[in-house]
């Protein structure tokens, strides 16, 4: 009898008690629920420094105390940067940033967390594809909830030593670097490619989520000292991490079901992606099904992993992709805090409930992403379409955002939407797409080392847009909105002849000669323009 890696202890809980095991459908549903929760919690966890940065940065604003309520009540309220009650006062900001070279220490800060993140991506997509993803994961969570409340109990220490917070920001990244290549290998060893574009698109929805939840868990408790504002999401992502312990299956083989049949097609024992919101049947009900081991299949090499057809321009493209969004992510609602909106500033509290409005318009241009490029089938095409439509927004953003808060919401949901569509289509249905590769074989498991090399590289951008904010906001915004544009145009360039390869395939296909090259799979017609032209580009 083949041995299976560990069931996790919750499932095997709710077995004892059921007296019989869930379908194939339940447990899909499973497993999108607690990896959504899982990468929520990483998200929400990276947001505190953002919202803090104001007050361990201040920069004198106006003094008037008039109180406007505007739009919800008091979510975005109208005050001055120093309004809240902290136990102790932080004014004058928190030394050693509250200097002549602040700003530039929190740009830093937050390039020595990404920088940690980007290379530790690399180490952790190799470790995911040999090692438990359940345990990997779980370790991964609970060390970033350790250390991202270990920067807050800096305020309660009264530490004023740059190289503590440094140190707590390396180590943190290191262990968030666990995340990403861990839950899109869990979803693509659950699902297969039939909509997968639609399906991670509105799972990937948890990145925005994440974004927003942490601002304002990060906001609520500022009031009480920066300080909280780190370690109430450090402990939501260590509850999360117990969470995956106990109920998440890396693998379908684990709880004794077989391998999607298009993610590995020479696995025996397949199950066909169009059943894939079928009810199914419960394995130990119905006939049994082929017991796999997970733990059989052998990982590809990092280097192997490159010379998958399209892997490298994708990489490419994320790189300039994440140098924006991520640069939205760490600087937002700083430069909400510093900038007049209806000849207004806001508070920091303010600022960071007002900058979630960003990820809104995020997770509509998530699912917007995926849906357009299942039904076009044309990946390369839609994330440079959204690429080139995020300049103009984020040039309307930035010329038109101040008029009035009205104006500014519109504009921040749209660039939001731009930004935000083709960083979550790479990161998730391409990413998934590339590690299930044709020229994998079905013996291969690359999700977790694809999934690295394409964020690894995407996050090395996303360590280089918040460092040279730090450094062009104080020449003024509109360099750093100059930046951000010129980074979006290369993402879009860096697809030009995937996207070349995709439109000349959509046209022959679309021809009468090239719909006989269309195959057919049960009830439905499946053409596969990304995959010719990943192999058509390889080739070159």
């Amino acid at each position: 009898m083949t041995r299976l890696r560990g069931i996790p202890p919750g499932i095997l809980l709710i077995r004892s008690i059921r007296g019989k095991d869930w379908s194939l459908k339940t447990y899909r549903y499973l497993i999108l629920l607690v990896t959504f929760i899982a990468y929520t919690a990483y998200h929400a966890s990276r947001k505190p420094s953002s919202i803090v940065k104001s007050v361990l940065d201040p920069l004198p604003i106006n003094d008037s105390n008039n109180v406007l309520p505007w739009p919800i009540g008091d979510m975005f309220l109208k005050s001055t940067i120093n309004d809240t009650n902290s136990p102790r006062s932080d004014e004058q900001g928190w030394d050693p940033f509250n200097g002549k070279d602040g700003t530039s220490k929190l740009g830093e800060i937050d390039v020595a967390f990404l920088s940690f993140y980007s290379l530790g991506m690399y180490v952790a997509g190799h470790l995911g594809d040999t090692l438990d993803l359940r345990l990997f994961l779980t370790t991964g969570m609970i060390g970033s909830g350790i250390f991202v409340g270990l920067f807050g109990m800096g305020y309660f220490w009264d530490v004023h030593r740059f190289g503590y917070f440094l140190a707590m920001q390396m180590f943190a990244g290191l262990f968030q670097a666990t995340g990403w290549p861990s839950v899109v290998a869990v979803i693509g060893n659950w699902f297969g490619k039939r909509r997968r574009g639609l399906i991670m698109g509105i799972w990937n929805a948890h990145t925005s989520v994440g974004n927003i939840s942490g601002s304002l868990l990060a906001a609520s408790v500022l009031d009480y000292g920066w300080g909280w504002s780190f370690i109430l999401p450090g402990a939501f992502i260590v509850a999360a991490g117990i969470l995956v312990y106990l109920f998440l299956a890396a693998y379908p083989e684990d709880v004794g079901f077989p391998y999607p049949s298009d993610s590995s097609p020479n696995a025996r024992g397949t199950i066909r992606d169009d059943s894939m919101w079928d009810e199914g049947t419960s394995n130990d009900e119905e006939a049994p099904v082929p017991r796999i081991s997970s733990v059989n299949r052998k990982g590809v090499g990092l280097v192997g992993a490159c010379f998958i057809p399209g892997v490298i321009p994708f990489a490419l493209c994320l790189f300039f992709s994440k140098l924006v969004a991520y640069t939205f992510l760490f600087w937002l609602p700083f430069y909400l805090s510093q900038t007049e909106i209806g000849g207004e500033r806001m508070s920091v509290k303010s600022a960071g409930n007002l900058s979630t409005l960003f990820d809104v318009g995020g997770i509509v241009g998530g699912i917007l992403a995926g849906y357009i490029s299942d039904k076009l089938k044309a990946r390369a095409t839609t994330a440079a379409s959204f690429m080139y439509a995020a300049i103009p927004s984020m040039l309307l953003y930035r010329s038109y955002g101040s008029i009035s808060k009205t104006i500014n919401i519109i504009l921040m949901i749209i660039a939001g939407l731009f930004v935000n569509g083709p960083y979550a289509l790479i990161t998730t249905a391409v990413s998934a797409d590339l590690g299930t590769h044709s020229s994998l074989k079905g013996d291969s498991r690359a999700l977790a080392t694809v999934t690295a090399i394409i964020d690894g590289t995407g996050s090395i951008g996303a360590a280089l847009g918040p460092l040279l904010t730090g450094f062009l906001s104080t020449k003024g915004w509109d360099a750093v909105f100059a930046m951000l544009m010129i980074g979006a145009c290369i993402a879009g360039l860096l697809l030009s002849r995937l996207v070349c390869s995709e439109l000349t395939d959509i046209t022959t296909s679309n021809s009468p000669r090239g719909m006989n090259n269309v195959r057919v799979q049960g009830d439905f017609v499946s053409a596969a323009p990304l995959s010719q032209s990943l192999l058509r580009e390889g080739s070159r």
